[in-house]
């Protein structure tokens, strides 16, 4: 009997020597490699478009601080007549700018998380609305819109967006502060 055990033992043996030649173990992320590439991809472009946006809307605060400064020509004139520092007027309007920066970055907090929390309740909405079926299952593969917040990824954008906004808001602020009040009183 011992025999026929030593034989079915030498045969597992083969046959597992046969597979481990044979056969590879892979795992569904190394099947799906392309997938995962392309949603790095993806993920790394859509932070460049949002970084695009954070940028325009920092451009904005710039050219709306120096309408400010040279509609305001004169009261910042008159104010630094009657004893302002440059520091002062500088102060005034990075509040401004910093003040804009920080309520648009708040804004935008807030609509960004409640529209990814309610995603598929907007796409059904959307459907029930334009009588058609947005993001197909069967071609999709999902049964609902995916979302998920990653709070590093939030605090990422929103500490970027008020440092863009805070740096946006220094050259309107300096060129301000050092405005002559002699020439800016001249023409008034």
């Amino acid at each position: 009997m011992s025999s026929y055990a030593d034989f079915y033992r030498r045969s597992l043996d083969q046959r597992d020597a046969f597979w481990a030649e044979q056969a590879r173990l892979i795992d569904w992320q190394q099947m799906n490699s392309s997938l995962f590439g392309a949603l790095t991809v993806e993920r790394n472009v859509m932070f460049l478009i949002l970084t695009m946006i954070i940028l325009v809307a920092a451009l904005n605060i710039i050219s709306g601080l120096i309408m400010l400064v040279k509609d305001k020509g004169g009261d910042i004139a008159i104010l630094r007549t009657m004893g302002a520092t440059k520091g002062a007027v500088m102060r005034v309007f990075f509040i401004a700018g910093a003040s804009i920066g920080v309520s648009g970055t708040i804004a935008g907090l807030i609509i960004g998380v409640v529209f990814c929390a309610n995603i598929e309740n907007i796409r059904q909405y959307l459907s029930r609305v334009t009588g058609t079926t947005l993001f197909d299952p069967t071609i999709y593969f999902l049964s609902q819109m995916p979302a998920k917040i990653d709070p590093s990824d939030v605090i990422f954008v929103v500490l970027m967006a008020l440092s863009l906004s805070f740096l946006a808001t220094l050259l309107p602020s300096w060129r301000a502060a050092r405005l002559d009040p002699v020439e800016a009183l001249r023409y008034e």
